[in-house]
């Protein structure tokens, strides 16, 4: 080839190389144009899908396109999460779930087909509800005390969400810490677990308060404790449990959205701006908060951070009760 030609043919190379940073900057600059859909990975009714279907709404009117919410429960969640790390990694497939129950999932599944820390990224954290400690009114009972001395004399059957969710071991870490026994009896959601509590089949559940907290408001089930450092405003007669004996004792339900690993970042930054906008519009603050659910927010780089540590804090949980799922 000819030299002329040759430097020709470089500079012209060197020209697309250089151009391709600024090519990937653009990535999502005519996002979104079509319809968005919000991944549920659990059955109607429970925290997440109040919080989707809550702000999808708003998230239509400030993006401009349809918002739709998808159910697809199955293992925990994890069927709905495996289903969007597949999806096209475009902005348009979004994950709401607990994301502190999505972090427990590789402790607990020897056969989890996706890795969470890997194939998916956090976008922005929605709402904190603390789990509740509730009882069937049947039970004579009051408090956390109680409880432990009556589940030594009594058959307890306790109402988990799923075998290896959040409830199911905040349940582990109170029945080992309290000294209290109870037999777990899982279920494919929080709704049929509050469900049957209701109807006394199972007698204890821990759950989130944002589901839970309406079956306590109309007394078909008794609140023993809150799970959460200080206690919640909203029923503020009800001791957390740390003040009843188990120091340090927190867990609740995170809420959040997560995206398929190589989403563009200017569609994840506009994607936590618009969601964050969503989530603290006044009337769902005002709705979520007369529910017991907070409005916590975070950037993409903080809840990733987030869900290393929920992570490393629940294997240890899992470890010691040795709960492992094919």
């Amino acid at each position: 080839m000819p030299l002329i030609r040759r430097r020709a043919a470089l500079l012209a190379c060197s020209a697309l190389l250089a151009a391709f940073p600024a090519l990937a900057q653009t990535g999502g600059a005519d996002w979104p144009a079509k319809t968005l859909r919000i991944v549920v990975p659990y059955p109607p009714g429970g925290s997440s899908d109040i919080i989707a279907r809550s702000i999808s709404q708003v998230l239509s009117e400030s993006l401009k396109q349809s918002v739709i919410v998808e159910n697809k429960p199955g293992a925990n969640g994890n069927l709905g999460a495996d289903f969007v790390t597949k999806a096209d990694p475009d902005g348009y497939t979004l994950l709401l779930c607990d994301v502190g129950a999505l972090a427990i999932s590789p402790s607990v599944y020897t056969k989890l087909s996706f890795d969470p820390s890997k194939d998916l990224r956090g976008v922005t954290m929605l709402a904190y509800s603390p789990h509740l400690l509730v009882v069937h009114p049947s039970v004579p009972v009051n408090n956390l005390k109680e409880l432990v001395a009556y589940s030594k004399k009594n058959d307890l059957n306790f109402a988990v969400t799923a075998t290896g969710s959040a409830p199911h071991l905040a349940g582990v870490a109170l029945e080992r810490a309290s000294g209290a026994r109870w037999q777990y009896i899982p279920y494919k959601g929080g709704v049929t677990a509050i469900q049957d509590t209701v109807a006394g089949q199972t007698q204890v559940l821990m759950n989130g308060m944002l589901a839970t907290l309406p079956q306590v408001q109309n007394g078909k089930l008794k609140v023993l404790g809150v799970s959460k450092s200080t206690r919640m405003p909203l029923i503020g007669d009800v001791p957390t449990i740390a003040e009843q004996g188990v120091a340090g004792y927190e867990s609740g339900t995170w809420q959040g959205v997560l995206v398929p690993r190589g989403t563009p970042e200017a569609v994840v930054q506009k994607l936590n701006k618009a969601l964050i906008t969503a989530i603290r519009a006044p009337e769902i603050r005002s709705r979520l908060a007369g529910q017991g659910a907070e409005v916590v927010t975070m950037a993409p780089a903080e809840q990733d951070q987030f869900f290393a540590k929920e992570r490393a804090r629940w294997a240890s949980v899992v470890k010691a009760a040795n709960i492992k799922l094919d």
